[in-house]
């Protein structure tokens, strides 16, 4: 009988020789991935982890701690305009300034976290909105940081390699999504995860058995805005220009619309609503482009909305994968995996 002796068990990252073949497998398929696949393809492949990154930390808060975020774009903001300026204004190298700017963006996390302990649920929310929209509006009215013109990003220098292309920043991109998402995963298996998990299912039991509720909840939202601030530094470089705009309410949702349709309280399943909702959202950029489907859409909004709609269909169609998957499958992505894993061990019975 394999009994587990300890809770550090949980933290090994293979458990098994099957676990080591896929992971290896994946690692080998990511680094050739760009070798074979077009410039395009690159860019999205960066997209995506960035997205992934931001999404893995803010199941960390909503998935495992039950606390709601509706202002992570402005940890996003912070993080890309704290990378940006300490490398231009303080000659930081990036990566001290990545790592510097992801702290801050914590600060700013655990600050917010200090009315958590007296919100819940839609007045959360609320507070959480109102930080992120505060946060550009004064990003834009400081004249240092550019103010509504935005900021350019400097030359990425590594190691004394100058990274220009999509192709050598990816590499880079994914060690780093590939060290948070582990370390995000260990994080849910030790003690902090667990009191994560007891404050979430019910906070006053939690607090009765001695978990101190100041602490863990500020921390869930320092390290979810920690991760944020990463990727925000990460995107401003995918871009190479930033701006106030780019970090609106929407995105807040966007990431959170992920985070759901993936399947909150797993590790597997935001990582999947970030990959096809990341996907999608470049997709339909694009739409009008469509054959026969793109036509269509341009008479549909000539007739009944306007052209301008057509730009933002992407909303729409995110909206409706969120109500599809709270009516059908709370659990999302993740919810029908297990369904297919359940049905598939026992058929054909």
């Amino acid at each position: 009988m394999d009994m587990k002796r300890s809770y550090y068990e949980d933290v090994r990252l293979f458990s098994s020789g099957v676990t080591v073949f896929w992971f290896f497998l994946m690692i080998a398929a990511l680094f050739f991935f760009p070798l074979v696949a077009g410039n395009y393809y690159v860019y999205m492949a960066n997209y995506i982890a960035i997205n992934l990154i931001v999404v893995v930390g803010l199941n960390l808060l909503v998935g495992y701690t039950g606390q709601i975020s509706l202002g992570h774009a402005g940890f996003y903001a912070i993080g890309a305009y704290a990378t940006i300026s300490l490398m231009t204004l303080a000659n930081f190298p990036f990566l001290p300034a990545l790592i510097c700017a992801g702290l801050i963006a914590g600060a700013f996390g655990f600050l917010l976290g200090l009315p958590a302990l007296r919100l819940e649920g839609p007045y959360l929310a609320i507070a959480t909105l109102g930080f992120g929209l505060t946060v550009t509006t004064i990003i834009g009215r400081i004249e240092m940081l550019g103010g509504r013109q935005g900021l350019h990003a400097p030359e990425l220098i590594i190691m004394g390699a100058t990274l220009e292309t999509d192709l050598e920043f990816y590499y880079l991109v994914l060690a780093i999504t590939l060290l948070l998402v582990v370390f995000a995963r260990n994080i849910t298996k030790t003690k902090v995860g667990r009191a994560f998990i007891a404050i979430r299912d019910a906070h006053i039991a939690a607090e009765t058995m001695g978990v101190n509720l100041l602490l863990y909840k500020t921390l869930a939202f320092a390290l979810s805005a920690f991760y944020a601030g990463v990727a925000g530094g990460l995107y401003a470089f995918v871009l190479r220009f930033i701006e106030p705009e780019l970090f609106s309410m929407f995105l807040s949702i966007f990431f959170l619309t992920m985070a759901v349709a993936g399947g909150l309280g797993s590790m597997m399943g935001p990582i999947a609503g970030a990959i096809l909702l990341s996907f999608l959202d470049l997709q339909l950029r694009n739409i009008l482009s469509i054959p026969y489907i793109g036509a269509w859409l341009r008479e549909l909004s000539a007739s009944y909305f306007s052209l301008t709609g057509v730009s933002n269909i992407q909303y729409i169609v995110f909206g409706s994968i969120l109500i599809l998957i709270m009516l059908f499958e709370p659990l999302g992505l993740y919810g029908i995996w297990i369904r297919m894993k359940k049905y598939w061990k026992t058929w054909p019975f």
